[in-house]
């Protein structure tokens, strides 16, 4: 009973352990550039960051927009009061212990404030594209970033793979050596020459190894992936692609200076400074401010007169001018009070007003002066830092098309370099083979072939990175 179990637990981890590396294999995600490109831009928090500072924005301009509403608050106040205090029923002072307790509705709308509310708006308007076009620089930015990425490690890979075959090559060398230097025909210094060759073959390789594992691990930061997420990145015919060398550096320019949103971004910051100086010169005219209350108050000593009526008593009022000095008398009358509801008292008490409010600014210590010209000033420096942006893309532009033109020069010569290092290779290894050529010219010889081949490698991507280049600054989406 107990083999048994043992044959099928052993069973199981046998089954577990030649499923487990396929189950990884098919677990690896394939990555395209296009595929590479939309999860940066899903995940990456930068632009999220760039996205939100948008809708803050957005947020501004709605409000500056609402300050153009009236508004209406409530206020109220009650209170316990002693010893001389004002009645707020009657406005007479009273040694009374009262509760009073008030209570209005006010509304105001400002008319005119120098055009403030307005150029707030538009300030506002102009801020929110400036956002807009800095989150389409953060895109874009990143997509560049991306795809600079996703070529080096395409170039990795290809590294790779070259020094994998220059392995191959210095382990054949080192087994034609070893038979010829056990058949007498080499030197102890041939053979070790080639077992150099090999150790050297394989520190590329290891090399290469290592700068692919160093992009790869680059691309998934750009990706927001974990660093463990084994991804597969997919290989286009980079040998098929049509790469343009042949660009007008001031067509160029002039296109990317209309889609660029760099030279963009620089002067929208520029125009929402520039509708700031409008914004503070405002603070030098007067405002106009609309207003209306309604309200009413209560007090606990509060007594509403009534209807007077007749005493039955007399008043005199004078004497008649005459000998007898008869007395003029009227009838007396007498004001009866009584305390109304709290309701009844709110009626007796409420009152409205509509008015205008008029405030001219006169002197405010300089403080409008000071806060128009550093508006001023910050838009001086904006309008040097639009034209700086746009220098520099000058300068980047030419630059760019300068280097896409030497990087097609460069793989022509790489290629050129390549076929003759690879001719020269293979007549030195006939001839070794026949004994005409020592191991140190044949490992001179495979030494320079291996560089040629490196770098026509680097040059083909160079060539097809700097054209992509130049297709970002002409807003073309990048693709392989």
């Amino acid at each position: 009973m107990n083999r048994y179990i043992l044959k099928r637990s052993g069973l199981k981890l046998l089954m577990l352990a030649l499923f487990m590396p396929a189950a990884s294999v098919f677990a690896q995600e394939k990555i395209t550039l296009q595929r590479a490109v939309e999860l940066a831009l899903e995940r990456n928090l930068t632009i999220k960051q760039a996205q939100l500072s948008e809708a803050l924005t957005g947020e501004d301009l709605k409000q500056s927009k609402y300050n153009r509403l009236p508004d209406l608050n409530v206020n109220t106040q009650g209170s316990f009061n002693w010893g001389r205090s004002l009645d707020q029923s009657t406005y007479s002072f009273t040694n009374q212990r009262i509760f009073t307790a008030f209570g209005s509705l006010t509304s105001q709308i400002v008319l005119f404030q120098g055009g403030q509310l307005r150029n707030q708006i538009i300030q506002n308007k102009i801020q929110l594209e400036a956002d807009r076009t800095n989150t389409t620089k953060v895109k874009n930015d990143l997509i560049l970033n991306v795809v600079t990425t996703y070529l080096t490690v395409l170039t990795n890979q290809d590294l790779v793979k070259a020094a994998g075959q220059q392995i191959d090559i210095s382990k054949q060398t080192l087994d034609r050596a070893n038979i010829s230097f056990k058949a007498g025909n080499q030197t102890v210094a041939d053979l070790s020459q080639a077992k150099s060759q090999l150790s050297t073959a394989e520190l590329n390789r290891t090399d290469a190894q290592n700068q692919l594992e160093l992009s790869i691990l680059t691309l998934k930061q750009y990706m927001e992936m974990p660093p463990e997420t084994p991804i597969e990145v997919v290989r286009p015919d980079v040998s098929q692609l049509s790469v343009q060398s042949i660009f007008n550096a001031q067509e160029v320019l002039n296109t990317a200076l209309n889609v660029n949103p760099d030279v963009r971004l620089a002067e929208l910051q520029r125009d929402v400074l520039k509708q700031a100086v409008k914004v503070a010169q405002g603070a030098y005219y007067p405002s106009l401010v609309l207003f209306a209350t309604l309200g009413s108050n209560y007090s606990s000593i509060y007594q509403r007169a009534g209807r007077p009526y007749a005493t039955g008593e007399f008043n005199p009022i004078g004497v008649v001018n005459n000998a007898t000095r008869d007395t003029v008398v009227t009838p007396a009358f007498a004001t009866p009070f009584n305390k109304p509801s709290v309701f009844g008292q709110l009626s007796d008490n409420f009152y409205q007003s509509i008015g205008l409010n008029l405030s001219i600014p006169i002197f405010r210590r300089f403080a409008t002066r000071t806060a128009v010209r550093k508006a001023k000033i910050q838009y001086q420096n904006a309008e040097v830092q639009a034209q700086l942006s746009r220098n520099n893309l000058s300068k980047i532009i030419y630059q760019a098309v300068w280097d896409a033109q030497a990087a097609q020069k460069r793989y022509i010569s790489a290629q050129q370099t390549y076929q003759a290092n690879k001719d020269a290779y293979n007549a030195i290894l006939q001839r070794f083979n026949v004994g005409l050529v020592n191991s140190l010219d044949l490992n001179t010889s495979l030494t320079n072939f291996n560089k040629a081949e490196f770098d026509m490698i680097q040059a083909r991507y160079q060539m097809v990175f700097r054209s992509k280049v130049i297709d970002y600054y002409l807003g073309k989406p990048i693709s392989l």
